[in-house]
Parts: structure tokens; C-alpha cells; sequence
């Protein structure tokens, strides 16, 4: 859908068309951050990091299934309108620290550079009756209510809550670089 740039409240209007922008305003957005935060970056911690990054639209699409699948589940009466996904920027361990990466098919050539890490999120009113988009696991319901508890306190917000073993998120996609920047645009 096209996004036009009408804002109301703290959504965009959408439209039927492709949502589009002009290259030249990308290459500006690429370029700003390439020449602040990735030179800083860079400089820092004297590492090439990573400029961007690919998943594959089969891993969204699961990804977005898996969201709305999993909430309907434990309730049925969410919409689509009430999901979303938040893209924390995360890092990789360094080489040294990496075995706490034991297990996953992630090679060192990562070690040191930034990622993504996709996780959905739920519009709930807060105690205030503002609506806001919470982070929440589709796979555990005490996740459901940001409100309160039965105590009529706030609840725990999801990453607080140590009981969790898993939560539905996604991670890894391709890397650029380790991965070759000879098919990216910008």
C-alpha cells in the first residue's frame, strides 16, 4: 500500500497504490546514516559493520503469519490493526564471547556487527486508556495485558519477565557486509 505523508495521530493514511519514495531520498537517508553512525561506529570500535540487511520474503511473510496466527489463538477477537512488529537494533557478541551464540547456525564472520531483532507488537491501553503498541509473545497470553495484574498493578513487560524461555521473534537475515555488497542498490 502507498503511505501518503497526511499523518493522523500516530498513524500514516494508506492507500491502494504501491507504497513508493523517490531513490534520491533513499540514497540520502543511506548516506546519512553511513556518514554519521556507521563512520562513528567504525571508528569506534575499529570494525567494517554491517550497512544493511536482507531476509528473505518467505521469512517475513512466516514471520507476520506466525504473529497473527499465534494471537488469534489466544484471542480471537485481534485484528490486524492491532499487530505490529518493532526492529530493535541489536549486536552480535564479540569473537571471544561466542559461545553464547552455541547452537545457532550463525558463524563468527558476524561477530562484532549489528542486527535487527524483529518483535511483535500489540496495541492495549495503558492505565492512562492511551492506546499504545506493546511488545508482546503470541505464544504466551500473560503477554496479552500490559494494564494490570490481579493486583491492579502494572504488568510485566515481556523482555522483564526472566519466566519466559522462548518468545516468537525473528533474527538473522543476510548481513552486509560479511555477506557481498555487489546486490545492494544504495
Amino acid at each position: 500500500m502507498k503511505t501518503k505523508p497526511i499523518f493522523n495521530g500516530d498513524t500514516i493514511e494508506l492507500t491502494e497504490a504501491p507504497n513508493t519514495m523517490s531513490s534520491s531520498f533513499v540514497q540520502k537517508l543511506v548516506d546519512n546514516y553511513r556518514d554519521n553512525q556507521l563512520a562513528a561506529i567504525n571508528t569506534k570500535f575499529g570494525i567494517e559493520d554491517a550497512h544493511s540487511i536482507r531476509f528473505d520474503l518467505s521469512t517475513l511473510k512466516k514471520f507476520i503469519s506466525d504473529i497473527e496466527n499465534e494471537a488469534k489463538k489466544v484471542n480471537p477477537a485481534i485484528t490486524e490493526n492491532d499487530l505490529g512488529v518493532r526492529f530493535y537494533y541489536a549486536a552480535y557478541p564479540q569473537v571471544e564471547n561466542w559461545n553464547t551464540m552455541e547452537g545457532t547456525p550463525i558463524g563468527t564472520n558476524y561477530a562484532g556487527k549489528h542486527t535487527l531483532v524483529m518483535i511483535p507488537t500489540l496495541k492495549m491501553e495503558n492505565t492512562e486508556g492511551e492506546t499504545l503498541s506493546y511488545d508482546f509473545n503470541p505464544l504466551d497470553a500473560s503477554t496479552y495485558n500490559q494494564n494490570s495484574d490481579n493486583d491492579g498493578e502494572q504488568g510485566e513487560v515481556m523482555a522483564m519477565n526472566k519466566a519466559l524461555s522462548a518468545i516468537l521473534c525473528q533474527n538473522h537475515g543476510n548481513l552486509i557486509p560479511p555477506d557481498n555488497t555487489v546486490t545492494e542498490s544504495f
